[in-house]
């Protein structure tokens, strides 16, 4: 079971990846272009925050329930602090991920007010970039390619 839940929250960080990146050109292209925040844009920000949140919900599924790594982490949390591998895991992984996916739901709820197309744009760019830059720099690359 972990093994399969494991490969589904590789595969849609894919997913998610591809969103994230789809949404930074939308938010560029508006930002350059000075277009409208039309529907596709708003889209892009709901379809992107809808991946982050399925993902954290698998996410929090192997953290608390099938890892074999954070249940070894649990078990000797300052044993666990004291090696980088399983630091990221235990703490960094979840801990910077959380914090992306509250960004791209700040984004999306501010992106519904009435506030200037540009402003729009701005807000899915700097939000949704500092999302996926975090993102990107807690993924367990090693784990991924052993």
């Amino acid at each position: 079971m972990y093994s399969i839940v494991t490969n589904v929250h590789i595969v849609l960080f894919v997913l998610v990846f591809l969103l994230g990146l789809n949404l930074l050109v939308r938010a560029i292209r508006g930002l350059s272009s000075g277009g409208a925040f039309v529907d596709a844009d708003r889209k892009a920000g709901l379809f992107f925050m809808i991946s982050l949140h399925t993902q954290l919900l698998i996410g929090l599924v192997l953290y608390f329930f099938l890892s074999p790594v954070t249940a070894a982490a649990f078990a000797d949390f300052g044993a666990a602090m004291k090696d980088p591998a399983t630091r990221l895991i235990a703490v960094e992984h979840i801990s910077v991920n959380v914090i992306a996916v509250v960004l791209a739901t700040i984004v999306n709820a501010k992106n519904k007010k009435d506030i200037a197309d540009a402003a729009k744009h701005k807000n899915a760019l700097i939000f949704n970039g500092i999302g996926l830059l975090l993102i990107l720099s807690r993924i367990p690359w090693s784990r991924l390619f052993a």
